[in-house]
C-alpha cells in the first residue's frame, strides 16, 4: 500500500477579533486511507498574546496513512474558539484545508468563517456572547448544502507540514 507521513505543527492564529483562542483540530479521509499512527483529532492550549497580534500554538502533528488510491486525499478542519473572561468559550471560525499533494516542507493558511443569523441573533452574540453555529461540522467541508449559509470571514489559522509520500509510484500514482 501507498503510504502518506504528515509531521509538523498547527502554528498559529492571526486576523481574529479577539485574544484567548484555541482550535479544535481533525483530519478526515476517503474510505481509502486508513490511519496508521498519530491522532486523528486534537485540541491545543489557550494563547492569550499580551504584545503580539498572532495567537501562537505550535501544537504538534504526527500522521501516518496508508492507501489504495488517492481519491479521498486528507484535508484537516479546524474549529477555532475564543475563551472569554468569564469561563465561556465560543466558536470564532470554521475552516478546512487540503494536505498538500507533493512531498516536502509547506506552509498552509486555512482561512476560517463563520455563520452570521439575523439582526437578533447578532446583538444576542454581541452582548451575550456565543451566536449562530454549524449543528453538524460536516457542513464546513462538504458543499452540499454549505451554499445556503450566511457566513462571514475571519482570521487564519497557518500550518506548517512536511509531508512524505512513500511508494505511490508503485501504485501508478506520480505525485
Amino acid at each position: 500500500m501507498a503510504e502518506l507521513f504528515i509531521i509538523g505543527q498547527l502554528c498559529s492564529a492571526e486576523r481574529f477579533p479577539s485574544k484567548s483562542l484555541f482550535c479544535k483540530w481533525s483530519v478526515h479521509a476517503g474510505t481509502n486511507w486508513k490511519i496508521i499512527s498519530g491522532h486523528k483529532e486534537g485540541q491545543t492550549q489557550v494563547d492569550s498574546p499580551a504584545y503580539d497580534t498572532r495567537t501562537w500554538w505550535c501544537h504538534p502533528i504526527d500522521i501516518h496513512f496508508a492507501s489504495k488510491g488517492i481519491q479521498g486525499w486528507p484535508k484537516f478542519h479546524v474549529q477555532v474558539y475564543h475563551y472569554d473572561s468569564y469561563g465561556r468559550s465560543e466558536i470564532y471560525g470554521y475552516g478546512f484545508c487540503y494536505v498538500p499533494t507533493t512531498p516536502g516542507k509547506h506552509t498552509v493558511d486555512c482561512h476560517t468563517w463563520r455563520p452570521i443569523g439575523n439582526l437578533r441573533d447578532e446583538f444576542r452574540r454581541f452582548f451575550l456572547g456565543g451566536g449562530a453555529q454549524l449543528k453538524s461540522p460536516d457542513f464546513v467541508y462538504c458543499g452540499t448544502d454549505r451554499y445556503r449559509l450566511h457566513t462571514e470571514s475571519l482570521g487564519t489559522v497557518r500550518f506548517q507540514l512536511n509531508v512524505i509520500a512513500r511508494n505511490f509510484r508503485r501504485y501508478g500514482v506520480e505525485l
